[in-house]
């Protein structure tokens, strides 16, 4: 079987993926198995991404907020 892969770098490329792997699935070209570990990696992945974004969020936020507190002369 010829190799492949998966871009698995922003949601829009997991949402491609799981699409491709959904297809594969219907089509026999590969099996429930195989399906599910790869949309639970798919799964993982974009936990990932929002993960890290809300921590870039989080930490805009909080530097935000620190900018705004007068400062204590410390």
């Amino acid at each position: 079987m010829a190799r492949r892969r998966l871009n698995l770098s922003t949601p829009r490329d997991i949402r491609k993926s799981a699409n491709r792997v959904a297809n594969m699935l219907l089509n026999g070209e590969i099996g429930a198995k195989a399906g599910q570990a790869v949309i639970s990696a798919c799964k993982v992945c974009l936990e990932s991404i929002r993960t890290d974004k809300q921590e870039r969020r989080l930490d805009e936020l909080e530097k935000l907020v620190k900018e705004m507190r007068p400062s204590d002369g410390l």
